[in-house]
């Protein structure tokens, strides 16, 4: 492993190629500070200034096609020259893992439907990256990024494929993640997994793109596509949106149907959008909604949603909201952040928004070992339940038969970190287990009635905000992530309720953003509030895809 410092990451992953490999931020962890030696040069302007979709948004690509500038078609094919100009070759980010071969075949017969006034919804036509734990029973693979997986193909898709489909989306193809959701290790590296590779930061290649989102949320910045879907259990939404400068929704459990998705946990566990702005997060996300009869989270007494969060887009959004500002557990952590986030309160002062300061969780931190006990003990029932029902080709059926795949094929599987918390998963009972049963309970409790919801009682809020976490941190692929902390997803993660990440700044050209987060189904006020912050401030920037940070 001391041989990982002296090589770089092309290098790295040429040695995996050529072991038949196709070359989440630790979710309890904290940043990390790690080197690797990179000497790419910056080849930001050559690639970046000439594409024809730049920062392009889904209006004007919607209004584009109805007038006949573009077809979905000619969308597939400038999306899929730029993946192969930015992510297969120069800056190599590495961040799509397959490409849909029936993705032109879909635009075509979706132009058809247009020429014909067939337009299914606002996102008719557009291309979108799914993540690769996300089911399709098309021709591309379902893996969670692992090759334990390849060819275990499911039957059918997931109900949010179906969701888009619907919508006329073009699902072009899969993106990179950290395997498993990132939670096969305690040591694990964000945006690695054993068929993918390693995703690199599109703002600095040498930082990490966070996870387990990585490659949808390093696509979306790099103008691979409009939007992608990301996944998350607690920050796998969040984390990589703010360090690939995105908005990213990461809403009530029970909003999106998780029938087809690869499992971690299902008290935590949802689907999201990834955007470059807060509209595109917003149609989006009215796609991904629906109720399932396979999955009881969106059955809920009292779900609240929307056909059309488009509509809670507002100029004025901040104006009157009541804003408490979280510190305690968010803040102390990193001094640029922090100022960022001072800025940030100053910026939402100037748009009308009521600030109390400060309104802190009582419970911050009391929660964090439950989460991972019922982490540990759903990770279990729920993959295996969810490999059981895999057909006769898949390699594995139960997370027994993962954790011996990885032995066998551990030059390629667990050459950079190992499957701790998968074998301590296995050695786990059922959800019977009191030990479970009263960790969930501790977990809701402190995260729901005494925390999320009693601040906001006390303090009359409309929602909660805080430093999404610090700037992105190197890649380390020798001691993987840890660091300096303070990142704030767990609280809407443990109660299953909703965030939006916000861009806020940039130290040193790396990106910092911002979360508000409210009670359940709160995605159409935290929508508002985000739209308002974002036409207030403006400072998303596009990625240079710099070798490393900019220190002037």
């Amino acid at each position: 492993m001391n041989e990982i410092h002296s090589v770089s990451l092309d290098e790295m992953e040429q040695t995996m190629a050529s072991d038949n490999s196709i070359s989440r931020r630790q979710l309890l962890g904290s940043i990390g500070l790690g080197v690797i030696g990179m000497q790419e040069k910056p080849v930001a302007t050559q690639n970046n200034t000439t594409f024809e979709l730049e920062d392009i948004n889904i209006s004007t690509l919607q209004n584009d096609m109805s007038i006949g500038k573009h077809s979905s078609e000619k969308l597939v094919v400038l999306y899929q020259a730029r993946i192969d100009a930015i992510d297969r070759s120069g800056p190599k980010l590495n961040s799509v893992i397959e490409l849909n071969p029936d993705a032109l075949a879909i635009a075509q017969k979706l132009d058809a439907e247009r020429k014909a006034g067939k337009v299914r919804s606002p996102l008719h036509g557009i291309p979108v990256l799914i993540k690769d734990n996300i089911g399709t029973a098309d021709r591309m693979e379902t893996t969670a990024g692992s090759l334990a997986l390849v060819g275990g193909k499911p039957k059918h898709n997931a109900t949010l494929v179906d969701k888009l489909i619907a919508a006329g989306c073009v699902i072009a193809g899969k993106t990179n993640l950290s395997e498993w959701a990132n939670f096969r290790s305690t040591h694990s590296v964000s945006g690695w997994s054993g068929r993918g590779g390693q995703t690199r930061n599109p703002y600095a290649l040498d930082r990490s793109p966070s996870g387990s989102s990585s490659g949808s949320g390093a696509a979306v910045a790099a103008n691979l596509t409009a939007i992608a879907v990301g996944t998350e259990t607690d920050g796998s939404i969040l984390s990589p949106a703010a360090a690939n400068s995105l908005v990213g929704i990461k809403p009530t459990v029970g909003l999106i149907s998780r029938t087809g998705v690869i499992p971690l946990a299902h008290s935590q566990d949802t689907a999201g959008p990834m955007a470059r702005t807060v509209a595109d997060a917003a149609a989006l996300l009215s796609a991904l909604v629906c109720a399932d009869v396979h999955d009881p989270s969106t059955k809920q007494v009292g779900r609240k949603t929307s056909a059309d969060y488009c509509r809670f887009l507002k100029p004025d959004g901040l104006k009157g909201k009541r804003i408490g500002i979280a510190r305690k557990g968010f803040t102390g952590y990193s001094a640029p952040t922090d100022a960022i986030f001072e800025e940030a309160i100053s910026a939402m002062k100037q748009a009308g928004a009521i600030i109390i300061d400060s309104a802190d969780l009582a419970t911050i931190g009391q929660f964090d070992s439950g989460e991972l006990t019922v982490l540990l003990y759903e990770f279990k029932a729920d993959l295996n339940a969810y490999l059981a029902q895999l057909g006769l080709n898949s390699p594995v059926h139960s997370m027994k038969d993962v954790i011996a795949f990885n032995e066998r094929e551990k030059r390629r599987e667990l050459a950079y970190f190992g499957q701790e918390h998968m074998l301590h998963a296995e050695k786990l009972g059922s959800l019977t287990t009191q030990t479970y049963v009263k960790a969930l309970e501790k977990c809701r409790k402190l995260s729901r009635a005494e925390g999320i919801d009693n601040t906001m009682d006390k303090h009359h809020l409309d929602a909660m905000v805080a430093p999404t976490q610090g700037p992105a941190w190197l890649i380390d692929l020798a001691n993987g992530d840890s660091g300096s902390g303070g990142s704030s997803t767990s609280p809407a993660a443990v109660s299953g309720y909703p965030s939006i990440t916000v861009p806020a700044g940039y130290y040193f050209g790396l990106p910092i953003g911002i979360s508000f987060w409210g009670r359940a189904w709160s995605e159409a006020l935290l929508i508002e509030i985000a739209s308002g912050f974002e036409h207030e401030t403006k400072v998303r920037k596009a990625p240079k895809f710099l070798p490393t940070a900019d220190f002037g």
